[in-house]
């Protein structure tokens, strides 16, 4: 299925439906699938979506020994980080989220990544990438719907892990505007929209040590007959504004422009609809196979006060799995 309408109307007829189903949706908002969870697994494609799953789990321990990364360097990296300053300088973005993709050298296979990693959303795709992502997009309770942007990394090793990041005028900065952001993208679907938590801590255990994120959560009102155009509400959110930055529309041109690497399905959303409720989540923390190698996309927030070494170190720090 490649063509957002398709994908749109086949969201919207499910859910009127009250059909069970799981779906991505790319970067780009002009590829994705929407299946049932049995016809999925047919196709190899399996999720887990907070314990909700279409995958039977095989028990033992990992054999995996090798976890190698290759990143680009420093100077290329810099090369990007220094043309989104400029844009940055120009006042066409005061924030924008830059990636990029970095070669790892593994003997695990993506069905195993799948099956010992220990994360809220898991999605498997045909062998082609595996995500297993900590951060929530959006869920549905009724007609409410809530947010809950992710913005901020840190080591939890370093010391006062905690208190740096929270304290951090720079992170601070971009929390605040990925909140004020998705907030008024959630006022274009719903109604009475507020901020219900600030800037709070979530752990993550890795095989290379723990990592702390700050997230939030917004709320918005939805109409009671949204089931009506739900597939269509999806689209005008997004792409997830916590992986893009602000303002949307002229920053992902940016990112197009500066990233020297299609995004493909990494930070798109996926999620599964259980016949009443929505629950999705951002497909961040990604690995891709590209022929015989294997590839991890992450990046982070760059803003005016930013500093191209830290940031190219975070980049680095979020290429993980998330098992022991």
């Amino acid at each position: 299925m490649n063509n957002k309408c398709e994908i749109s109307k086949k969201i919207t007829d499910f859910a009127v439906k009250g059909q069970k189903f799981v779906f991505a949706i790319n970067f780009n908002g002009d590829d994705g699938f929407v299946l049932t969870p049995e016809a999925a697994a047919q196709q190899g494609i399996y999720f887990d979506i907070e314990g909700t799953t279409n995958f039977k789990y095989f028990e033992g321990q990992t054999s995996f020994n090798r976890f190698d990364i290759l990143p680009v360097p420093f100077s290329d990296y810099e090369k990007a980080f220094d043309k989104v300053q400029y844009y940055i300088g120009r006042g066409d973005t005061f924030l924008i989220n830059l990636t990029f993709k970095t070669e790892i050298i593994t003997d695990i296979k993506l069905i195993e990544i799948f099956n010992y990693s220990k994360a809220k959303y898991k999605l498997l795709y045909k062998d082609k990438f595996v995500v297993f992502s900590p951060e929530s997009f959006v869920k549905t309770e009724g007609n409410i719907l809530k947010s809950f942007p992710m913005k901020g990394t840190i080591d939890a090793k370093i010391t006062n892990a905690e208190a740096v990041i929270m304290e951090s005028l720079k992170e601070y900065g971009e929390h605040t505007t990925i909140v004020d952001l998705i907030r008024n993208d959630l006022n274009i679907i719903g109604a009475n929209t507020q901020v219900e938590k600030f800037r709070y801590i979530d752990k993550i255990i890795s095989n290379r040590g723990e990592l702390l994120q700050v997230s939030s959560i917004i709320s918005t009102e939805l109409p009671e007959n949204y089931y009506e155009n739900v597939g269509e509400m999806f689209f005008k959110l997004l792409p997830a504004g916590s992986i893009t930055g602000a303002p949307k529309e002229k920053t992902v041109k940016i990112i197009k422009e500066v990233e020297t690497y299609e995004r493909g399905y990494y930070t798109g959303v996926f999620g599964y609809f259980d016949g009443e409720n929505f629950n999705t989540a951002v497909s961040i923390r990604f690995i891709e196979k590209e022929s015989d190698k294997m590839f991890y996309k992450s990046g982070g927030g760059i803003t005016a006060m930013s500093d191209a070494k830290s940031e190219y170190e975070e980049l680095i720090q979020k290429i993980y799995v998330p098992f022991l």
